[in-house]
């Protein structure tokens, strides 16, 4: 049985929830009507979106098409969609927002493929996610009886791993806010394929933030090469939709299975997954839009026959293996246990969700626990470093080490909390019960349990909440032990290319700005070599770096394990500087429209980008959002994750990013 195929067969499918479709566009075929370009002989990109009734080009059909044409710099000198009726059920209103009543009228592929091909007729193929694109339009074809030549094409998606290193996520919505490009109408394809040209100009324009591949500038001028037909080879193919084969009852069940609560640990553990560490992990580059989809399926816990069926489509658009696919299962878990100890703990939750996936994704359940043991014992030797010695004269007996248990019960609510709160700061493990792996109970006396019963039968330490706070003061270093051993991850297969892309303007491994300095890796070997224990993982304490450039004469390059790096920084710099380019148009007089147009972005990015200009300019304008900044900053400061800050604030998800984007602006 097939991997995919375990998922059919013990997962149930989700109904599609009406509720939640966006209001649908207007039943007339035609989008958006332009002239079709009088010439083909300039070389030009062509911007291509789809919008589709699945995931399966061989099962699935195309509903909407829009090509967006630009220069080679990504300019936009023509648009052009139309509606397309699929001749079947139009599939997932809830995310194209398209019916059937829509596409009723509207023209067959067949009566579009003459006025399509000519728009991409010697042009270079630009999308996001070009793959998945460019495999609906070649079965399209096929079954019209024409023949899609293989074209050279850039994938935004795969192209984002060379302009924007350091993005956790790689969805249009991702890049596009990295850029400040607009993305309005999502899920239909003319609002992405403009979003796409928006992405692709930031990308082609030679002044802003990397200059691009030599490989991409000379795809336009590679496609003018090309030979296109004129006329179909062979007659149409009839085309027979699969009936929906689930009974109305069957649906009301799966409604009413979807509608039940995801698990907050999963949310939690899912919101923090990053596609740099996936790569990190073992993930074959190809595997970015698997990846994608991977994470969006997951979020609920579970994966129905439908979500199987289009993980399954994907694989197969982007040309996974068996082998890739198994690589990025791998990785996917291994990422997601490293985020969920990015605050220092695993619950009970956050580990039952995890080996939840991991059997999902037939991935070897004992690499969990190995996993998150060994990540355990390196946080555990990380905390112990710089932690000063003991006096002489101590006279507390057995000193308190980081990874040690405590419980404690009774005492003042407010000291407690502080007590606590600084406990698992400095790395020791705050439990609710007593046992014989137990370090100590802290207890002032004024309540009389089970924790105190229990501590007393099995020896277990007691003292006061006094006593205790000098103890924390004065921590020790945790003893060494070893880990488990966690299997090993098999190297990753070299991925297929996408169809007439070349393999470094797709696959190139992310690469960071020249550096004059020593990394983190650099300090990590010099602090093994001079007897630190350090680590593989997680941020390097200060100390550790203050004491390597004071030994070395070396000043760090700043830069983190997870993979970003001065990029990042030049990103937010180039942002903000956008930002305050609009707010100075504003001041000499222009409109929003006339910013929008002047900056090529849209009415709400300009809103959006005049707002935090100003507040970046003067934050006394917003106290508000200065004072959740300062906290940001201070948390930041503090190695605390956005999880952690955002659950301590009550913040909203939105919220809680702004605040945290703003105080690497204003604090960093």
């Amino acid at each position: 049985m097939g991997f995919f195929d375990r998922f059919r067969t013990n997962r149930h499918a989700a109904a599609s929830h009406g509720s939640s479709a966006r209001r649908p566009l207007p039943s007339t075929p035609l989008l958006t009507e332009t002239p079709p370009l009088s010439v083909a002989s300039e070389a030009r990109f062509a911007v291509i979106d789809v919008e589709t009734t699945g995931l399966s080009p061989n099962q699935h059909r195309v509903l909407e098409v829009a090509v967006v044409t630009t220069d080679p710099w990504g300019r936009v000198v023509d648009e052009w969609a139309t509606r397309i009726n699929p001749q079947g059920p139009v599939g997932a209103t809830h995310i194209h927002g398209i019916r059937d009543a829509d596409v009723a009228h509207a023209p067959t592929f067949s009566e579009v493929v003459v006025e399509l091909n000519d728009r991409l007729r010697g042009a270079a193929i630009a999308a996001h996610h070009a793959r998945f694109d460019l495999s609906f339009l070649r079965a399209e074809y096929r079954r019209a009886g024409w023949d899609l030549p293989f074209v050279p094409a850039l994938c935004t998606l795969e192209a984002s791993e060379y302009h924007l290193p350091s993005l956790d996520r790689r969805r249009l919505t991702d890049c596009c806010w990295a850029v400040g490009a607009p993305l309005t109408s999502a899920h239909s394809a003319l609002g992405d394929a403009r979003a796409t040209a928006g992405l692709l100009a930031m990308f082609m324009h030679p002044h802003i933030g990397r200059a691009p591949l030599r490989e991409h500038v000379e795809l336009p001028g590679s496609a003018m090469a090309i030979s296109w037909p004129t006329a179909p080879s062979r007659a149409p193919s009839v085309f027979i939709p699969e009936r929906n084969r689930v009974s109305p009852r069957a649906q009301t069940v799966m409604a009413r299975q979807a509608a039940a609560p995801v698990p907050q640990a999963l949310v939690e553990i899912i919101e923090r997954f990053s596609l740099v560490d996936a790569l990190d992990e073992g993930a074959p580059s190809g595997a970015l839009a698997y990846l994608e989809k991977l994470a969006e399926v997951l979020e609920d816990g579970e994966v129905t026959t439908e979500e199987a069926d289009e993980l399954a489509a994907i694989a197969e658009a982007v040309q996974l293996t068996d082998d890739d696919v198994a690589a990025a299962n791998r990785a996917f878990v291994l990422t997601l246990a490293h985020a969920a100890l990015d605050d220092g703990k695993v619950s009970r939750a956050e580990r039952a969700e995890l080996q939840q996936i991991a059997d999902l994704l037939g991935v070897n359940q004992k690499v969990i626990p190995a996993l998150l043991d060994r990540a355990e014992n390196a946080r555990n030797q990380r905390l112990s470093t710089f932690l000063k010695e003991l006096p002489t004269d101590w006279p507390h007996g057995t000193p308190l080490r980081v990874g040690d248990k405590v419980v404690f019960t009774g005492c003042e609510d407010t000291l407690r909390a502080r007590l606590e709160w600084e406990s698992e700061r400095l790395g020791v493990r705050i439990i609710g019960a007593v046992s014989a792996k137990t370090a100590m109970l802290v207890t002032d006396g004024t309540f009389e349990g089970t924790k105190a019963e229990k501590a007393r039968e099995s020896g277990t330490r007691t003292v006061q909440p006094a006593t205790y706070a000098v103890l924390l003061a004065h921590l020790q270093p945790a003893l060494a032990r070893s880990s488990k051993p966690v299997p090993t991850t098999p190297k990753a297969p070299t991925p297929q290319h996408a169809e007439g892309v070349t393999g470094d303007s797709l696959t190139r491994p992310r690469s960071s700005p020249s550096t004059t300095g020593p990394t983190p890796a650099d300090v990590r070997a010099w602090a093994r070599a001079s007897g630190y224990e350090v680590g593989t993982r997680g941020r390097l304490h200060q100390e550790l770096i203050d004491a390597y450039e004071k030994a070395t004469g070396h000043q760090v390059v700043p830069i983190d394990d997870r993979g970003r790096n001065a990029f990042n920084g030049q990103l937010q710099q180039d942002r903000v500087a956008r930002c305050s380019e609009a707010v100075d148009l504003q001041r000499q007089g222009l409109s929003r429209a006339e910013i929008g147009e002047r900056m090529s972005l849209g009415a709400e990015t300009v809103k959006t980008m005049l707002r935090d200009g100003k507040f970046y300019d003067d934050p006394t304008t917003d106290p508000a959002r200065a004072a959740v900044a300062e906290k940001a900053a201070t948390a930041r400061r503090a190695g605390r994750t956005r999880s952690d800050f955002r659950s301590g604030l009550g913040l909203t998800l939105p919220k809680s990013e702004e605040a945290w984007r703003d105080a690497a602006v204003l604090h960093e």
